[in-house]
């Protein structure tokens, strides 16, 4: 068994900063909506969303801060589009992250609620 901290990387803030994206629920309607749409204006999300402009807007700014929305300025309208590059990354980091946090010894245990993982006592 090894000790001192696992490996970090800056992959870690960039996956945090793409999560917290994701944690608000009209940000993830927000992104499945452009998804099914390819691409669509501000006006055309508010025009869907029981929510006003602003706050559309302000979450559009958090999904393109991510990076997992891209923004093109076109006159007189500018487009908003799932940038599907980085949720193919996003998931592969999940994956990787969901590996790194997995011990030797969990996965032989079984999944949870497996007999071994009721034999553990709870303190």
């Amino acid at each position: 068994m090894t000790s001192g901290p696992c490996p970090n990387d800056d992959r870690d803030a960039v996956l945090a900063r793409q999560l917290a994206a994701l944690a608000h629920p009209t940000r993830l309607s927000i992104l499945r909506w452009l998804g099914c749409r390819g691409q669509c204006c501000c006006k055309d999300l508010v025009a869907a969303m029981p929510i006003a402009q602003s706050t559309v807007s302000q979450h559009l700014k958090v999904l393109c801060e991510a990076g997992l929305v891209t923004f093109e300025r076109r006159h007189p309208r500018s487009r908003y589009r799932v940038n599907q590059t980085a949720l193919d990354v996003l998931a592969v980091e999940m994956e990787r992250f969901s590996r790194a946090c997995r011990s030797p010894a969990s996965s032989s245990q079984g999944p949870p609620g497996s007999q071994n993982d009721r034999d553990i006592t709870h303190v």
